[in-house]
């Protein structure tokens, strides 16, 4: 039987407080979604990568806020991956820069993420 896909995304939340560097910034994004993807479940990811694999790059204000959605998309029971830095260039080992959820159907991350502000 053929599995039913939805609308699948992922987004990424990065810190705005922190005023990372273009490639910084990129980086860290990188990272946060590959950890998700590596994280989530192989059907949720077919289905995903089967539509184009579609990420958005939200805003958040500053630590205290990412770990606030981090909580809340764990509590939905979504796949996380919260990144910390290694601290070679920019920031000090440990900063906790970037979060990402999912992938997962679009209607229910919208829910969650849908008032946050694309980067």
């Amino acid at each position: 039987m053929a599995n039913i896909c939805y609308n699948y995304k992922q987004v990424i939340l990065v810190r705005d407080d922190l005023k990372l560097s273009k490639g910084k910034l990129s980086s860290q994004v990188a990272h946060a979604s590959v950890e998700a993807v590596l994280k989530s479940d192989k059907e949720k990811l077919n289905c995903w990568k089967g539509e184009g694999a579609k990420k958005v790059v939200l805003s958040v204000k500053d630590e205290k806020e990412l770990l606030k959605f981090n909580q809340l998309a764990k509590d939905e029971g979504f796949k996380t991956a919260l990144i910390k830095d290694a601290g070679h260039t920019e920031i000090k080992p440990g900063t906790i820069t970037a979060l990402a959820i999912g992938p997962e159907e679009e209607n229910k991350i919208d829910k969650l993420t849908g008032k946050l502000k694309i980067l």
